[in-house]
């Protein structure tokens, strides 16, 4: 505000026309400031003479000061100089130690990056790869980061996909022993496994295990003695069977046989790695190439069972393993891929077994192999897997089985026949009487009140055939046990196998028997006679069929035994050859009549082809006692009208040119004797006159 007075004033002083006033009074001002000052001064100047002298007399002091504080400072820069010597060394040691304490904080930092980094080659050394892939994240994110500004974190950064590819590497290498181990385990773990399921099936163990050969096992040597120093022989090694040690083993699960850490550690290794689609493809296309394998028979698997024993022991073996990896990994296999892989299996194996049943020719065999193939869906039900395919296998097989069984029975029958002495059996005392009744069921008051010695009507080989025919009902019955069957299902295919046996077989064997040119008259009669028991015995044969099985005898839908049928066919087929028979015989007799046709006078008697020809008809006809009336007489007649054909045929010869009386009478002599024969009833009930009348045509 004063400012702004003075700026006013100033303008009205220079504006106006005082600006000359201004000025001389400015200028008496000046002069009388000067006047004041120099009174001033005037009145001061003796202070300011003192205070010159004093001043010359400080400098003379200050001269004085100056020289002492340069010799004091002398003094004192040569009493420094060890000081300074001591402070650049100190100041050298500072830097020193700001180096070290720079170095130690850098090495703080580097540390525990070498330490992890010597620990991943500690681990990938002793092959512990998933504490490496650990390690490996660490190193890389956590303390690498720290030692950015070191040459070395470069290297090791650049280091770290080698060491994981080689983790890879290394982890598959692995897989592959473990694969390869499977694959030479697989038949121990499905071994142990079927033993399991033989134990909770109540089955016979005998049937999974095959036979194994002698290892033998070293001992540890004895340690040294401590006051001789000397060493005693080692001892012998240990011979163990390999049963021992799968019995040892039986204890554990099959799972607990394989250490499957490989397949875990890789699955692990590739999933953090982000390769686990990789590894699964690997994995599973192994796997599919070692089904492959286990699923390929040994060759000529029919001869040995414990080929089949080895086969399936492979086959479960592997499903078990994979049913272990499904349940203890997460997506490495799935039930689809498994299901394809049984799928395929499955056909694979039924077309081996179908291959090497058919050449197997042992029914005890082919029992073993049902009970396998039982065993083993039993094992793999337990598992999971669907059997429902393997087991309509074995109704294939029954087939098969019985094919066997009835070629077996075909040499059975024949040895029963070839064995036979086609004599009725004699026994004499009630033990061999009971013997002959348990074998073969005959119901005959008459031979029971019997005294002994006592004669059954049929030869040894009726009982025996009865026997050997149930003997084949239960050979069928045995492959029918653990089949699940309902009792009349099983009844129905005992019965048509029975049918086959008899219709086919047992038919087949007696129509070559009958044939035999080598069989004499006497033994076709008793085959005859064997052939009504035996057509008896069916209706016994139906009601054992139906104790063994359990089911009700009278089911309308129950097949019936077609062995009556057969019986009667082959007894008819006997009894024509019976008749063929007798009239060979007739002929050979016939064959030694010479007649003199000149002879002047008869003998008297008749001729002796004649006599012997009705002393055998005589004793043949005896024979014919056990056979059916209607037989015999068939048999009487046919054997009267062909020796009345033969003697017509002798009449009507054309070499004939002349008779005389003494011929005619010695023929009409011979023809009273057959006459005789043919009236003296040689077959009970034959006496109502047919059998004279097949003679009546050669006196017309």
């Amino acid at each position: 505000m004063i400012s702004i007075c003075f700026m006013s004033s100033f303008r009205a002083v220079y504006e106006g026309k005082e600006l000359s006033k201004f000025r001389i009074r400015l200028d008496d001002k000046i002069r009388n400031h000067d006047r004041e000052i120099e009174r001033m001064c005037n009145f001061h100047y003796q202070g300011f003479i003192d205070s010159i002298r004093e001043l010359l007399t400080v400098r003379q002091d200050a001269a004085k000061l100056k020289d002492e504080v340069q010799q004091v400072d002398q003094h004192l820069q040569e009493s420094c100089v060890p000081l300074m010597t001591k402070g650049e060394e100190l100041v050298k040691c500072r830097r020193i130690q700001g180096n070290i304490a720079t170095a130690v904080e850098s090495l703080n930092l580097c540390l525990p990056v070498l330490e992890m980094y010597r620990k991943l080659q500690e681990q990938m050394t002793s092959r512990r790869f998933y504490p490496a892939l650990k390690t490996l994240e660490q190193l890389e994110h956590t303390y690498l980061p720290r030692v950015n500004s070191h040459w070395f974190a470069q290297t090791m950064a650049d280091d770290i996909p080698k060491q994981r590819e080689s983790i890879k590497e290394a982890s598959m290498s692995d897989l592959k022993d473990f694969l390869e181990n499977i694959r030479k385990h697989s038949g121990k773990i499905g071994e142990v496994a079927m033993l399991h399921a033989a134990e909770q099936n109540n089955m016979d163990p005998a049937i999974v295990k095959a036979t194994r050969k002698k290892i033998k096992k070293r001992r540890a040597p004895p340690p040294p003695n401590p006051f001789t120093g000397e060493v005693d022989a080692p001892p012998p090694p240990v011979i163990q069977d390999e049963e021992d040690e799968i019995e040892d083993s039986a204890e554990l699960s099959a799972q607990d046989l394989i250490d499957f850490s490989p397949v875990y550690r890789c699955l692990h290794i590739y999933s953090v790695l982000g390769d686990r689609e990789r590894f699964e493809t690997y994995y599973r296309k192994q796997r599919w190439k070692q089904a492959r394998l286990s699923l390929q028979p040994p060759s000529n698997m029919h001869e040995s069972l414990d080929s089949f024993k080895r086969y399936f022991h492979d086959i479960v073996g592997f499903f078990v393993v994979e049913d272990h990896i499904l349940n203890t990994t997460q997506g490495l296999v799935n039930r689809a891929y498994i299901d394809e892989l049984w799928e395929m299996a499955v056909s694979k194996l039924a077309a081996s077994l179908r291959t090497n049943t058919v050449q197997c020719k042992d029914t005890s065999m082919l029992l073993d192999v049902k009970n396998l193939i039982i065993l083993f869906c039993h094992t793999l039900r337990g598992y999971g897997f669907s059997v429902g395919h393997v087991l309509e296998l074995l109704l294939e097989m029954r087939d098969q089985y019985n094919d066997v069984l009835t070629r077996q029975w075909v040499d059975i029958f024949n040895e029963i026949f070839s064995e036979d002495n086609y004599t009725p059996i004699y026994v004499e005392s009630i033990e061999e009487y009971t013997a002959i009744v348990t074998q073969f069921p005959i119901q005959d008051e008459n031979l029971e009140r019997e005294s002994f010695p006592k004669r059954f009507p049929f030869s040894q080989f009726v009982p025996d055939v009865y026997n050997q025919v149930k003997a084949y009902i239960n050979a069928c019955l045995k492959y029918s046990a653990d089949l699940h069957l309902s009792h009349t299902e099983i009844d129905d295919m005992i019965r048509k196998s029975t049918n086959l046996l008899l219709t086919r077989t047992l038919g087949s064997c007696l129509s070559s028997l009958i044939k035999k040119p080598s069989l004499t008259l006497l033994q076709l009669i008793q085959i005859s006679i064997n052939m009504n028991y035996l057509e008896k015995s069916c209706l016994y044969l139906e009601e054992y069929i139906s104790s063994i099985t359990g089911a009700q005898n009278d089911s309308v839908h129950m097949a019936r035994l077609h062995g009556t049928t057969m019986f009667k066919d082959a007894k008819s087929d006997a009894e024509e050859h019976i008749y063929k028979q007798l009239n060979l015989k007739i002929d050979e007799f016939m064959d030694l009549a010479s007649y003199d046709w000149l002879l002047p006078e008869a003998k008297g008697h008749a001729s002796g082809y004649v006599i012997d020809l009705v002393a055998f008809l005589q004793s043949t006809f005896m024979s014919f006692t056990n056979l059916p009336e209607k037989v015999a007489k068939t048999a009487c007649m046919s054997a009267c009208k062909h020796i009345a054909n033969s003697l017509k045929e002798f009449l009507l010869d054309n070499e004939i040119r002349q008779l005389t009386m003494g011929s005619l009478q010695q023929f009409n002599l011979d023809l009273i004797q057959c006459e005789q024969f043919a009236a003296s009833e040689p077959i009970p009930g034959a006496n109502d006159g047919n059998l004279t009348l097949a003679f009546a045509g050669i006196r017309q």
